[in-house]
Protein backbone atom coordinates (compact mmCIF):
# COMPACT_ATOMS: atom_id res chain seq x y z
CA UNK A 1 0.00 0.00 0.00
CA UNK A 2 1.20 3.03 -0.84
CA UNK A 3 0.21 6.80 1.41
CA UNK A 4 0.69 9.95 -0.22
CA UNK A 5 0.46 12.33 3.02
CA UNK A 6 2.70 15.22 3.54
CA UNK A 7 2.47 15.08 7.62
CA UNK A 8 4.63 12.98 9.10
CA UNK A 9 2.49 12.27 12.12
CA UNK A 10 -0.42 11.89 9.84
CA UNK A 11 1.31 9.46 7.87
CA UNK A 12 2.63 7.46 10.53
CA UNK A 13 -0.56 7.19 12.38
CA UNK A 14 -2.33 5.90 9.46
CA UNK A 15 0.75 3.39 8.25
CA UNK A 16 0.21 1.87 11.95
CA UNK A 17 -3.50 1.96 11.66
CA UNK A 18 -3.78 0.34 8.50
CA UNK A 19 -1.33 -2.28 9.26
CA UNK A 20 -2.51 -3.02 12.59
CA UNK A 21 -6.35 -3.65 11.69
CA UNK A 22 -5.74 -5.56 8.04
CA UNK A 23 -2.24 -7.18 8.45
CA UNK A 24 -0.83 -5.28 5.47
CA UNK A 25 2.70 -6.86 5.14
CA UNK A 26 4.31 -3.61 3.26
CA UNK A 27 3.38 0.11 3.85
CA UNK A 28 4.86 2.91 1.87
CA UNK A 29 4.71 6.72 3.01
CA UNK A 30 5.74 9.72 0.48
CA UNK A 31 5.19 13.20 0.72
CA UNK A 32 4.31 14.71 -2.96
CA UNK A 33 2.38 13.72 -5.84
CA UNK A 34 6.29 13.72 -7.26
CA UNK A 35 7.54 10.73 -4.86
CA UNK A 36 4.61 8.88 -5.27
CA UNK A 37 5.15 8.98 -9.10
CA UNK A 38 8.60 7.62 -8.57
CA UNK A 39 7.42 5.29 -6.41
CA UNK A 40 5.01 3.68 -8.88
CA UNK A 41 7.71 3.66 -11.77
CA UNK A 42 10.59 2.04 -9.56
CA UNK A 43 8.10 -0.61 -7.75
CA UNK A 44 4.86 -1.00 -9.74
CA UNK A 45 1.72 -0.25 -8.60
CA UNK A 46 0.41 -1.26 -4.91
CA UNK A 47 -2.66 -3.24 -3.96
CA UNK A 48 -4.24 0.13 -2.89
CA UNK A 49 -3.46 4.19 -2.57
CA UNK A 50 -4.73 6.40 0.22
CA UNK A 51 -4.10 9.71 -0.68
CA UNK A 52 -4.36 13.41 0.47
CA UNK A 53 -5.60 16.07 -1.64
CA UNK A 54 -3.47 19.09 -0.24
CA UNK A 55 0.51 18.53 -0.90
CA UNK A 56 3.53 20.47 -0.99
CA UNK A 57 3.54 19.67 -5.23
CA UNK A 58 0.33 19.72 -6.00
CA UNK A 59 -3.31 20.93 -4.61
CA UNK A 60 -6.97 20.14 -6.13
CA UNK A 61 -7.74 17.16 -7.56
CA UNK A 62 -5.19 16.84 -10.13
CA UNK A 63 -3.59 14.41 -8.01
CA UNK A 64 -6.18 12.11 -8.03
CA UNK A 65 -6.70 11.93 -11.99
CA UNK A 66 -2.63 11.46 -12.13
CA UNK A 67 -2.43 8.62 -10.28
CA UNK A 68 -5.84 6.76 -10.55
CA UNK A 69 -4.92 7.23 -14.36
CA UNK A 70 -1.74 5.16 -13.61
CA UNK A 71 -3.46 2.80 -11.06
CA UNK A 72 -6.16 1.13 -13.67
CA UNK A 73 -8.94 -0.78 -11.21
CA UNK A 74 -6.89 -0.75 -7.68
CA UNK A 75 -8.37 1.45 -5.59
CA UNK A 76 -7.35 5.13 -4.70
CA UNK A 77 -9.11 6.54 -1.49
CA UNK A 78 -8.77 10.35 -0.79
CA UNK A 79 -8.36 11.61 3.14
CA UNK A 80 -9.18 14.83 3.81
CA UNK A 81 -9.98 17.41 6.26
CA UNK A 82 -11.83 19.16 3.44
CA UNK A 83 -15.55 17.38 3.00
CA UNK A 84 -17.30 20.31 0.63
CA UNK A 85 -19.98 18.21 -1.32
CA UNK A 86 -18.45 19.72 -4.31
CA UNK A 87 -15.33 18.38 -3.56
CA UNK A 88 -16.35 14.89 -2.85
CA UNK A 89 -18.37 14.86 -6.09
CA UNK A 90 -15.45 15.60 -8.16
CA UNK A 91 -12.88 13.52 -6.47
CA UNK A 92 -15.33 10.45 -6.95
CA UNK A 93 -15.59 11.24 -10.57
CA UNK A 94 -12.33 11.49 -10.92
CA UNK A 95 -12.06 8.22 -9.87
CA UNK A 96 -11.37 7.55 -6.19
CA UNK A 97 -13.48 5.19 -4.59
CA UNK A 98 -13.64 6.54 -1.40
CA UNK A 99 -13.07 9.69 0.15
CA UNK A 100 -12.97 9.49 4.12
CA UNK A 101 -12.43 12.53 6.50
CA UNK A 102 -9.38 13.05 8.90
CA UNK A 103 -11.90 13.38 11.58
CA UNK A 104 -12.82 10.08 11.62
CA UNK A 105 -12.08 8.33 14.99
CA UNK A 106 -9.70 5.43 14.78
CA UNK A 107 -12.75 2.66 14.44
CA UNK A 108 -14.77 4.10 12.32
CA UNK A 109 -12.07 5.57 9.59
CA UNK A 110 -10.68 1.27 9.87
CA UNK A 111 -14.70 -0.06 8.87
CA UNK A 112 -14.60 3.05 5.91
CA UNK A 113 -11.86 1.16 4.63
CA UNK A 114 -12.98 -2.56 5.30
CA UNK A 115 -16.27 -1.79 3.64
CA UNK A 116 -14.15 0.62 0.45
CA UNK A 117 -11.69 -2.63 -0.22
CA UNK A 118 -14.85 -4.82 -0.33
CA UNK A 119 -16.27 -3.17 -3.35
CA UNK A 120 -18.55 -0.07 -1.58
CA UNK A 121 -17.84 3.49 -2.44
CA UNK A 122 -17.18 5.45 0.91
CA UNK A 123 -18.32 9.06 1.41
CA UNK A 124 -18.81 11.43 4.32
CA UNK A 125 -21.65 11.38 6.72
CA UNK A 126 -24.45 13.02 5.47
CA UNK A 127 -23.29 13.70 1.72
CA UNK A 128 -25.96 13.82 -0.43
CA UNK A 129 -25.26 14.94 -4.41
CA UNK A 130 -27.27 17.53 -5.89
CA UNK A 131 -28.39 18.43 -9.72
CA UNK A 132 -25.10 20.92 -9.47
CA UNK A 133 -22.83 18.36 -8.04
CA UNK A 134 -23.76 16.00 -10.34
CA UNK A 135 -22.73 18.52 -13.18
CA UNK A 136 -19.69 19.28 -11.51
CA UNK A 137 -19.03 15.21 -11.81
CA UNK A 138 -19.58 15.03 -15.08
CA UNK A 139 -17.39 18.28 -15.55
CA UNK A 140 -14.84 15.93 -13.94
CA UNK A 141 -14.79 12.90 -15.51
CA UNK A 142 -14.43 15.11 -18.70
CA UNK A 143 -11.05 16.55 -17.38
CA UNK A 144 -9.70 13.03 -16.63
CA UNK A 145 -9.58 12.10 -19.86
CA UNK A 146 -6.67 14.70 -20.73
CA UNK A 147 -3.85 13.31 -21.60
CA UNK A 148 -0.17 14.12 -19.16
CA UNK A 149 0.55 17.07 -22.30
CA UNK A 150 -2.67 18.31 -22.50
CA UNK A 151 -2.74 18.76 -18.70
CA UNK A 152 0.53 20.50 -18.37
CA UNK A 153 -0.89 22.94 -21.22
CA UNK A 154 -3.93 23.50 -19.25
CA UNK A 155 -1.98 23.95 -16.00
CA UNK A 156 -0.22 27.02 -18.53
CA UNK A 157 -3.28 28.33 -19.67
CA UNK A 158 -4.88 28.68 -15.96
CA UNK A 159 -1.77 30.60 -15.00
CA UNK A 160 -2.29 32.94 -17.99
CA UNK A 161 0.27 32.04 -20.09
CA UNK A 162 -0.02 32.61 -23.88
CA UNK A 163 1.24 30.15 -26.46
CA UNK A 164 4.22 31.54 -27.29
CA UNK A 165 5.47 31.09 -23.91
CA UNK A 166 3.68 27.88 -23.73
CA UNK A 167 5.67 26.67 -26.47
CA UNK A 168 8.77 27.70 -25.06
CA UNK A 169 8.10 26.33 -22.01
CA UNK A 170 7.34 22.78 -22.62
CA UNK A 171 9.81 22.50 -25.51
CA UNK A 172 7.06 21.71 -28.23
CA UNK A 173 5.67 23.91 -31.48
CA UNK A 174 3.41 26.90 -30.94
CA UNK A 175 1.46 24.63 -34.07
CA UNK A 176 1.29 21.61 -31.38
CA UNK A 177 0.35 23.79 -28.74
CA UNK A 178 -2.83 25.07 -30.46
CA UNK A 179 -3.92 21.51 -31.55
CA UNK A 180 -3.77 20.07 -27.86
CA UNK A 181 -5.48 23.21 -26.79
CA UNK A 182 -8.39 22.57 -29.47
CA UNK A 183 -8.85 18.88 -27.72
CA UNK A 184 -9.05 19.82 -24.29
CA UNK A 185 -11.87 22.33 -25.23
CA UNK A 186 -13.48 19.42 -27.61
CA UNK A 187 -13.07 17.58 -24.27
CA UNK A 188 -14.38 19.69 -21.60
CA UNK A 189 -16.96 21.20 -23.97
CA UNK A 190 -15.62 24.53 -23.61
CA UNK A 191 -15.65 27.66 -26.58
CA UNK A 192 -12.73 29.58 -25.77
CA UNK A 193 -9.19 29.57 -23.68
CA UNK A 194 -11.03 31.86 -20.70
CA UNK A 195 -13.48 29.06 -20.18
CA UNK A 196 -11.40 26.49 -20.38
CA UNK A 197 -10.07 28.20 -17.15
CA UNK A 198 -12.94 28.62 -15.67
CA UNK A 199 -14.26 25.03 -15.75
CA UNK A 200 -10.62 24.39 -14.15
CA UNK A 201 -10.98 26.63 -11.38
CA UNK A 202 -14.41 25.25 -10.91
CA UNK A 203 -13.80 21.52 -10.34
CA UNK A 204 -10.14 22.96 -8.47
CA UNK A 205 -8.41 21.03 -10.51
CA UNK A 206 -5.48 23.27 -9.47
CA UNK A 207 -6.66 23.78 -6.36
CA UNK A 208 -7.99 27.42 -6.57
Amino acid sequence: MLIVEDHPLMGEALSMTLQAAFRLNRVRCVATLALAEATLRAEGIPDAVLLDLNLPDVKGIEAVISLKSQLGKRPLTVISAEVQPEMVSSVIAAGACGYISKCLPRSEMVEAFRRMWEGETVLPEGFAEDEDNGDLAALTHNFSTLTQQQMNILRLICQGRPNKIISYELSIAEATVKTHIAAIMSKIHASNRTQVALLANRVRLFGR
